[in-house]
């Protein structure tokens, strides 16, 4: 089942899956020790698969007055070579076409995923950098609608 929740609308249980797919994948697989939890989880929409009392796959979307920030994309191990990453990633975007769509999107990906976002209309804005020892670029897509305030 998808769920889209502000933080304070998040269960404790909820909350503490979804820290612990965070963790075990960027902290612990991806061998990067930073900390994993921070204030932007306090003011996000987070967007997750939820089945069997289990968070398959996440991604959280910070709001500001210039652009929506995609951060913190994951497919869970158990999840992951069946279009999971796909499925979440449409699931992103239809909650920003419905809520959002005059506001254009950022994101700080894995360089790897290049292609698989710029299957979505991102396009790379940086040069590829390294973020806690992984090589990343920061990407960029066009809000849905055009505004037509002047």
């Amino acid at each position: 089942m998808w769920k889209f929740k502000e933080f304070n609308r998040l269960t404790t249980f909820e909350l503490f899956k979804i820290y612990k797919l965070r963790v075990d994948t960027f902290v612990v697989e991806q061998q990067c020790a930073y900390p994993e939890i921070d204030d932007k989880d306090l003011q996000a929409i987070h967007i997750f698969d939820w089945e069997d009392d289990n968070v398959l796959s996440y991604a959280r979307l910070i709001i500001d007055d210039q652009q929506l920030h995609i951060g913190r994309v994951i497919v869970a191990q158990s999840a992951r070579g069946n279009g999971a990453g796909r499925i979440l990633m449409e699931k992103v975007l239809s909650y920003i076409k419905t809520h959002h769509a005059h506001t254009p999107m950022h994101l700080q990906g894995q360089a790897h995923l290049h292609d698989f976002y710029a299957s979505y209309g991102f396009k790379a804005v940086s040069d590829v950098y390294l973020e806690d020892i992984i090589p990343h670029i920061d990407m960029e897509r066009p809000a849905f609608k055009v505004s037509n305030q002047f």
